[in-house]
């Protein structure tokens, strides 16, 4: 508990380092970095890393969608996409004799969803005007603070299997208890940043706290999504963490499987619903 605890903290001392400089570039390159170490945890965890053609072309997608939000050339980012997909599939006539086509397909599916996810954050970053950061760390609660509800409630009431075959240790009872705690969190969050922005920035707006508890709800249910689609990955290869980047927690997989659910639903509901207004 204690490593996890210190690995915690180092994490977010660097999470708030990065959100110190989000007006730059280097926001840009910090969310890349995850990418490609998602990417290559995803990749070693199926042995995928072996066909060296296809993991490069990977590596490459996840290095240049992050600097591609935002930007107004949109055919080159479509013909960059494509070409990435036409190279896979040459790697797979390449290794057709080794290289399966539900290998490649697993590739382009979970190297697609982490880097884009993770663009999400980007998106809410220079999309969100004054509250950008806010919506970064919004997005954030909303993933991880339903896993750590569901574990304390889970440990303390937990009865009911929730997915047996799937995380054992998980039950209906956690579950219940983390999409209380991301929903209250949210509101809770949202009244305190509307008070540290109100006497401290000098600005004034109105929370919006229906479309909050909502929101907050569904992120809880798509945090819960993305933990155990990751579960399901690490039992069909038979691994326990997807990674050891980060001790006591095992891989950044096993950190941001929710956040790959929940930030492109985040990323997509602020353009409906204004929180603040």
């Amino acid at each position: 508990m204690l490593v996890r605890i210190i690995t915690s903290v180092i994490g977010i001392i660097i999470g708030v380092a990065v959100l110190f400089v989000s007006d730059t570039i280097f926001f840009n390159i910090a969310i890349a970095i995850i990418c490609v170490i998602l990417t290559e945890e995803l990749l070693h965890a199926a042995d995928c890393l072996k066909y060296r053609l296809a993991s490069t072309v990977c590596f490459a997608f996840s290095i240049v969608m992050p600097f591609s939000v935002g930007t107004e050339n949109t055919a080159a980012r479509y013909v960059f996409c494509l070409l990435c997909v036409l190279i896979l599939f040459i790697s797979l006539l390449k290794n057709h004799k080794t290289m399966t086509f539900e290998k490649l397909c697993y590739m382009i599916t979970t190297t697609v969803l982490s880097t884009l996810s993770m663009c999400c954050l980007v998106m809410l970053l220079r999309g969100g005007g004054i509250h950008g950061v806010n919506y970064v760390l919004l997005c954030l609660l909303g993933a991880w603070l339903g896993d750590s509800g569901a574990y304390f409630v889970g440990r303390k009431f937990g009865k009911h299997k929730l997915c047996p075959n799937i995380s054992p240790k998980k039950t209906i009872e956690g579950a219940i208890g983390g999409l209380l705690t991301v929903t209250a969190s949210f509101v809770i969050y949202s009244i305190c940043y509307h008070a540290f922005m109100k006497h401290f920035m000098n600005v004034e707006f109105t929370v919006n706290y229906i479309p909050i508890i909502i929101i907050g709800f569904i992120c809880g249910l798509l945090g819960i999504a993305g933990d155990l689609s990751a579960s399901v990955i690490k039992r069909e290869y038979g691994i326990k963490d997807f990674g050891k980047i980060m001790p006591g927690h095992g891989g950044l997989m096993d950190r941001f499987d929710s956040v790959l659910f929940v930030a492109p639903f985040m990323a997509q509901v602020l353009t409906a619903f204004d929180l603040y207004s």
